[in-house]
């Protein structure tokens, strides 16, 4: 080993790939019981938040391309929690809504992000320092 490698245990991304298996395999364990993933936990969780929202606009606040997000989409809508619709003003747009039973969903998901919390050990302070770590790191990427 030169004098200039980086030990493996010290590369970041090693990090990063393995916090977010864990945080995944947390989520899958902890939606389990709501029969969601978690890219449609996310779409859900989105949804119960802001109400209907045209497809673009649900790619992009997720940061997912057209061709994960509509099987992901179509599953949802299979699954009877969503609908989409053309948008009368515009028949090129189509608009996600929450059906009857996406929307009763929302109170059994509604402990998901209390436990996911619990579980990762960290203050919230900590958790925000974080997320602007990881989101500064993320338009350094992408403006790189």
């Amino acid at each position: 080993m030169s004098d200039k490698e980086i030990p493996l245990d010290e590369y970041t991304c090693l990090s990063l790939y393995a916090a977010s298996r864990a945080v995944t395999g947390l989520y899958r364990e902890l939606l389990e019981d709501l029969g969601l993933t978690y890219p449609q936990y996310l779409v859900m969780r989105l949804l119960w938040q802001r109400g209907p929202l045209g497809v673009k606009d649900v790619g992009a606040a997720l940061a997912l391309d057209y061709g994960t997000l509509s099987p992901l989409l179509k599953r949802l809508e299979t699954m009877g929690l969503i609908r989409r619709t053309r948008r009368p003003d515009d028949e090129r747009a189509v608009e996600i809504v929450l059906t009857d039973e996406g929307e009763a969903l929302r109170e059994r998901a509604a402990d998901v992000p209390e436990k996911l919390s619990c579980a990762l050990g960290i203050s919230e302070d900590e958790a925000a320092g974080l997320r602007e770590t990881l989101r500064r790191m993320t338009d350094s990427i992408h403006t790189a």
